[in-house]
């Protein structure tokens, strides 16, 4: 329920802008306070529920979430979109740093794997589950109070009757550190494979935030609910796959993947082919969601040695680094230049990523045997 509401106003991001008059960079604006929630949240709270009570962590952010639903139900426009994406974002963070945990011990210690498995599966198929909805909704009656929000609305309100009897697996406990600041933690392969996620997630960003207004103009932006849910949910086709490889490997192959992939995207959707567009966001799914997502998450905890929670913190804060700000400047092209150079643009940021990291990958082979690069963002 937390993650269908943060991308459920998906398709309706052209509507909420001709609402305000406004262009694709106050979307795109819009779309990124959702970071601004999320990582300030993660640094700083992510021991919250060591304090309070997992259930009651869980709790707050469904009501953030339905609190963010509703007030683009009655107020649908752009500003209000930003306000909406930064609860959102703070909503999701409280999750993201409790709801694993939470599973484990409702599962008990023993079964991690599938504890992580379901937590994983759960919020990566909620991304791409709002927007599909709100799609549907478009489908049978276009409006901007789709019938999508009315049901997770509904919906959020009884998850929350349902978490409210579930236990409480960590009470609330005063002998804890004063401080629960959690800073990031960077070694080479952090590094690395962080910017191979940057890369990805700023194609990601791509779809959700710019691509739904170029849609628009040429009438398929009802159909931006779907292209967001392939290219965020298809990834855990191929997770089992990469799970099996090398951590190196796995992201190679992904990147590999994602060039053709944007180029498929870029010309289905300044050409209005719905089918390559759709064919390209899944694609792009296997690549982000899939070999290079979970490569990185492996690679990451593999170099990462006593310091995995920060070494995970150092990863995450790259990829949301590349979910919005690569899409505000292509936002801002967009408006300026218009989205051929835009696209253009943006395939060359990716493809220059691509070789750099590939170059890279010697002396990421050397660090690996040297702990002396390791180092703390402070």
């Amino acid at each position: 329920m937390i993650t269908t509401s943060v991308n459920i106003q998906g398709p309706l991001y052209a509507v909420y802008a001709h609402n305000d008059g406004y262009g694709v960079l106050a979307t795109t604006i819009a779309f990124s306070f959702y970071v601004l929630g999320v990582i300030p949240v993660l640094l700083a709270f992510g021991g919250l529920s060591d304090r309070i009570g997992r259930r009651k962590v869980i709790l707050i952010s469904l009501a953030i979430s339905v609190a963010a639903t509703a007030l683009m139900l009655f107020y649908p426009y752009t500003r209000a979109l930003a306000v909406a994406r930064f609860i959102l974002g703070v909503g999701t963070a409280l999750m993201a740093a409790t709801a694993t945990a939470y599973m484990i011990e409702l599962l008990g210690s023993s079964d991690t794997m599938r504890a992580t498995a379901w937590v994983t599966a759960s919020t990566t198929i909620g991304f791409g589950l709002g927007p599909v909805l709100t799609t549907v909704s478009l489908m049978f009656y276009e409006t901007d109070q789709p019938a999508s929000f009315f049901l997770l609305l509904a919906s959020g309100l009884f998850a929350m009757f349902l978490l409210y009897q579930l236990p409480e697996t960590a009470p609330k406990r005063t002998n804890l550190p004063t401080s629960m600041l959690r800073l990031p933690y960077f070694n080479r392969e952090v590094i690395w494979y962080g910017s191979g996620i940057l890369i990805c997630w700023a194609t990601t960003g791509l779809v959700l935030s710019v691509i739904p207004s170029v849609l628009a103009t040429h009438g398929l932006a009802k159909y931006a609910g779907v292209s967001s849910m392939l290219a965020i949910s298809c990834g855990l086709i191929v997770q089992p796959i990469a799970r099996k490889l090398d951590p190196q490997v796995s992201s190679k192959l992904g990147l590999l993947i994602l060039l053709p992939a944007y180029a498929l995207l870029a010309w289905g959707t300044l050409n209005a082919n719905l089918p390559v567009i759709l064919l390209a966001a899944f694609l792009a799914s296997t690549s982000c969601y899939g070999f290079v997502y979970l490569g990185g998450m492996l690679g990451v905890a593999k170099s990462a040695g006593n310091e995995q929670a920060r070494a995970s913190a150092g990863y995450f804060l790259m990829a949301y680094i590349g979910l919005v700000y690569p899409s505000i400047f292509t936002g801002l092209i967009v408006d300026r230049y218009g989205a051929a150079t835009a696209f253009y643009a943006f395939g060359v940021f990716s493809l220059v990523g691509v070789i750099v990291l590939f170059a890279s990958q010697p002396i990421l082979r050397t660090g690996r045997h040297s702990n002396a690069n390791l180092h703390s963002l402070s």
